[in-house]
């Protein structure tokens, strides 16, 4: 059985890989144990859980012939119900099938358990069954798959979906003809298999433009039970406002501007990063997305906040005036304990910040600079460069901001970027030349 690796091990230097030292011929040689009955279900999965880091592994390759016969011999585990070794026997199988020869032999196991009474096998069998058949086989397992996707069970409907998706690159013509019961899937309460559905019934039909329309149309029109399922809808549409150039009085922007008033945080936030990437938006236009990117700048989770702090700092880039009404939420984040949070609050406010605030915030970045990673210092001075070109009669500061910052302790790159910015300061206004002799010769 597996060893067990306590603290001991650890701070020996022990590896708490028990598999790194497995050896293919020895593992092979176990693998004729799925020959003996009665079946050691436990011993068994264990052997194929190392197969599948053998499989997995770029120094040493199973060879065709060695992985059929391990494969023949793994059929045999059929004949137990174990629920973990027939799981376990579906993974191996989905490894196998591009080394092994003759892998269709399993098909008719799989589909017996595809149709069986046990909804544990099911799921797992269609993935599996659907990674071995090939395109000349699909015909006779469509019946199966187009029940699959409408059962009543949401892992099967589910693993069918997703495996019809993952087909439509070799037979686009077969799976093409599951629409109609990708439609009835995705009515489903289920919010993972109507998110399946969904994505399967856009990549049917992307080529087409009436039609991708007219389904954003008609989901968006009764609404939908799934957060994912608005997240991909609003893509959709994003991406077919870009491709139409469409205006921004079209049903496609209103549909994503409604988003933001979604009760899911995911869909808001995928609403407003939707508008603020769409090409040629206006200020007024991004108004409502800065305002839920602002609501989410005071969020306990750490990961809004960033989502926010990141978005606003693109949407700075071209458009500070529009992030203006969230300095003060800006501030607040400077102080955040997430250093990324930190320093992009910091990036946005120089580019957005009034002249009349840049001495408190470099007060303000002073201490915080002693903090971060020169990774994060470099991204600030080049935030620095910027301000001093928007706002030049504040050179002066800084300019004392950058000389004390070159005499802390730093690596090359982080010393390269405040130096070339102070000669960017100098070429831009000729009447700080002087006040940077003194200190340039004293470095």
């Amino acid at each position: 059985m597996l060893k067990k690796f306590d603290k001991k091990d650890k701070e020996s230097g022990g590896s708490s890989n028990p598999f790194q030292h497995l050896e293919k011929s020895a593992v092979l040689q176990e693998a004729r144990v799925f020959n003996e009955t009665p079946i050691s279900p436990r011993k068994c999965a264990h052997i194929l859980t190392k197969i599948l880091y053998l499989i997995n592994q770029v120094r040493e390759h199973l060879g065709t012939t060695e992985a059929t016969e391990a494969f023949f011999a793994m059929t045999k585990l059929f004949q137990s119900n174990d629920p973990m070794l027939r799981r376990m026997c579906y993974l191996t199988i989905k490894q196998m099938s591009c080394i092994t020869e003759d892998v269709i032999i399993v098909t008719s196991s799989l589909t017996k358990d595809m149709t069986g009474k046990e909804d544990n096998y099911r799921g797992p069998a269609v993935r599996a069954l659907c990674q071995i058949t090939d395109s000349t086989m699909l015909q006779a397992i469509e019946r199966y798959m187009k029940q699959a996707i409408v059962d009543k069970v949401p892992s099967v409907s589910s693993s069918a979906l997703v495996s019809s998706l993952h087909l439509l690159k070799c037979s686009f013509d077969m799976v093409k003809h599951r629409v109609n019961e990708a439609q009835e899937a995705a009515s489903s309460d289920n919010i993972m298999v109507q998110y399946h559905a969904l994505g399967l019934l856009y990549h049917v039909r992307k080529n087409d433009c009436l039609a991708v329309n007219k389904m954003i149309s008609k989901f968006t029109r009764h609404g939908l039970k799934s957060p994912f399922a608005y997240c991909m809808m609003i893509r959709v549409a994003s991406k077919q406002l870009e491709e139409e150039d469409g205006s921004r009085d079209s049903p496609l922007f209103d549909f994503i501007e409604s988003c933001l008033r979604n009760k899911h945080e995911m869909v808001v936030y995928e609403a407003a990063s939707a508008i603020i990437n769409l090409p040629g938006c206006s200020a007024k236009e991004l108004a409502p997305a800065v305002s839920v990117l602002q609501l989410f700048c005071s969020s306990p989770k750490a990961a809004l906040r960033y989502a926010a702090v990141r978005t606003l700092n693109k949407v700075a880039m071209k458009h500070p005036s529009a992030v203006t009404a969230c300095n003060l939420d800006l501030e607040n984040l400077v102080t955040d304990s997430n250093r990324s949070i930190a320093t992009l609050a910091i990036t946005t406010l120089l580019k957005t910040g009034s002249e009349s605030s840049i001495d408190r915030l470099m007060k303000q970045i002073s201490s915080f600079m002693l903090e971060i990673s020169d990774e994060f210092k470099v991204v600030i001075v080049q935030a620095i460069s910027a301000l001093c070109q928007k706002h030049p009669h504040k050179h002066t500061v800084l300019m004392n901001f950058l000389f004390t910052m070159l005499r802390e302790e730093g690596g090359f790159e982080y010393k390269r970027a405040i130096v070339d910015c102070i000669i960017s300061i100098i070429e831009e206004n000729s009447e700080s030349r002087d006040r940077v002799v003194a200190p340039v010769q004293v470095h």
